[in-house]
């Protein structure tokens, strides 16, 4: 097998959903005291999520709590109730080109600004025949991450990643 031309470097986010988050925003906030940093909202991707944050810097991750815009559509962002793990690469389009010439499936769209500004692209969580590898049944979700995450994680040892 040819040399994988990305690395997976760290867990950028982890998305809950529910039909409606707040119970899920009193447990995460309230009760486990985890922050609130912001909000997102997009009818394309029938989402209303808050996003939290665990950790600090660059070993910050997201918890996304998501809710459906509207239940009958798709995607339907609760459905299961943990939407997506994703994680951060050093390249994603070389991560996509690479993963799809060998059969990984990616949700429709491609490449797109997600909801924390960065570049991200889905692998769907289904094969079909024309890309049987998937996410066995898990959306996941590659994010690019920025330049000094990057050059943080080289700089450590493989002992310390």
């Amino acid at each position: 097998m040819a040399a994988r031309p990305f690395s997976v470097i760290g867990v950028q986010q982890i998305a809950i959903g529910a039909r409606d988050k707040a119970a899920l925003l009193f447990l995460w906030v309230e009760l486990l005291g985890v922050p609130q940093l912001g909000q997102f909202r997009s009818e394309t991707e029938n989402v209303n999520e808050d996003i939290l944050g665990i950790g600090s810097g660059l070993a910050q991750v997201e918890i996304d709590l998501m809710e459906p815009l509207d239940l009958n559509r798709r995607p339907r962002v609760h459905e299961p109730a943990l939407n997506h793990i994703g994680l951060w690469v050093d390249d994603l389009e070389a991560a996509v080109a690479w993963l799809s010439a060998r059969g990984v499936r990616f949700t429709p769209g491609g490449m797109r600004q997600g909801a924390a500004g960065h570049l991200v692209a889905f692998i769907h969580p289904k094969g079909d025949e024309q890309s049987p590898l998937s996410g066995e049944g898990v959306l996941i979700e590659l994010v690019q991450a920025p330049a000094e995450q990057i050059e943080a994680v080289r700089q450590t040892t493989p002992a310390q990643r």
